[in-house]
């Protein structure tokens, strides 16, 4: 089994990983894919998903870096297809019609059940595009003003300077939604799904008294995996302001090329990610510290009844063999 001392008590390296969900948690592991979300009465209700992964269609697209676009693409889309499941069991979808404006009621008598379903879909396709103007064009945008302003002393630095602006607009982003209630009681469940996952990995009893003892910061986290690829961005952008200097001061061609590379930089990043998961040498420490930094807004330590949504799902998806899950 592959497992790494720490502390003088060995530490088993899983695969197991999740998401947090509305008032609920979704976790993947040998026995495949499950949710534990908490319905309005306080019940618990654990179900299982199936998953049909497209690399096990085609073998390639489980080649390294490959598979790593292939991945966030797939927890995308499953990622979405749960949190609209987890809204629908927790009663959120449940408005007492008496709360809703002229408009609401007019949405809710056309629409009828898809009514969630279109306003989320609706507000994805406009997160999509808030995301490109303020990570992409923004940047670029600013950049392009002061440099001008200095007469083109900046042009050396455009990919070091743009990057460390999107890492910037990310962490006032991610301070500014984590102040937002419901954003605050997600990241409680995050928490959860980190400290039943450390406390798994320690091979303590998955108890309330035992995950609570465990750490809510882990180096394969999303949060981690997004700001490593904001880093490799850093590089990346640097080296193609050195090799294309002339498409760089054109706007809408520099954007296009910085677009073309995000599944590279994504592949690079998920096999960073996959590696810090199983090692704790000091280029992983380094690399892994900013993600780790962020996972202190993007966490919250989860109370009681938060943490045993996190057992639920957890003990749904393990089995009594820890090889089983084991990151190969």
């Amino acid at each position: 089994m592959s497992k790494t001392e720490k502390s003088g008590k060995k530490i088993h390296k899983t695969s197991v990983g999740g998401q947090a969900l509305i008032e609920g948690i979704m976790m993947q592991g040998p026995r495949g894919m499950a949710t534990a979300v908490r319905k309005s009465t306080g019940e618990i209700v654990t179900e299982y998903h199936d998953v049909k992964r497209i690399k096990d269609k085609y073998k390639f697209l489980g080649w390294p870096v490959i598979r790593g676009i292939v991945n966030f693409i797939e927890s995308m889309i499953i990622g979405y297809k749960c949190l609209m499941y987890s809204a629908e069991v927790s009663g959120m979808e449940d408005i007492d019609e008496e709360d809703m404006s002229k408009f609401e009621k007019w949405l809710s008598d056309k629409l009828g059940d898809k009514l969630m379903s279109v306003i989320t879909g609706i507000a994805s396709v406009l997160g999509i595009a808030l995301a490109f103007l303020i990570f992409f064009y923004l940047p670029v945008l600013v950049f392009n003003k002061a440099n001008t302003a200095l007469g083109g002393a900046l042009t050396p630095w455009q990919g070091t300077i743009e990057s460390v602006m999107k890492i910037l607009i990310f962490v006032l982003y991610m301070l500014a939604v984590s102040n937002m209630s419901d954003i605050k009681r997600m990241f409680r469940y995050h928490g959860a799904e980190h400290k039943t996952i450390a406390c798994y990995e320690a091979g303590d009893e998955l108890t309330v008294e035992n995950v609570k003892k465990h750490t809510r910061f882990h180096p394969r986290c999303g949060t981690s995996f997004i700001f490593i690829m904001l880093i490799f961005s850093i590089v990346v952008s640097t080296l193609l302001s050195k090799l294309f200097p002339s498409i760089a001061q054109v706007r809408v061609l520099w954007m296009l090329l910085k677009l073309a590379f995000i599944p590279l930089i994504m592949g690079i990043g998920y096999e960073f990610i996959k590696y810090a998961g199983k090692h704790d040498n000091i280029i992983v420490k380094i690399l892994s510290a900013p993600g780790l930094w962020m996972q202190r807004i993007s966490t919250k330590e989860p109370d009681d009844e938060i943490i045993e949504v996190g057992i639920a799902a957890i003990k749904a998806v393990i089995t009594e063999n820890p090889e089983d899950d084991e990151i190969k």
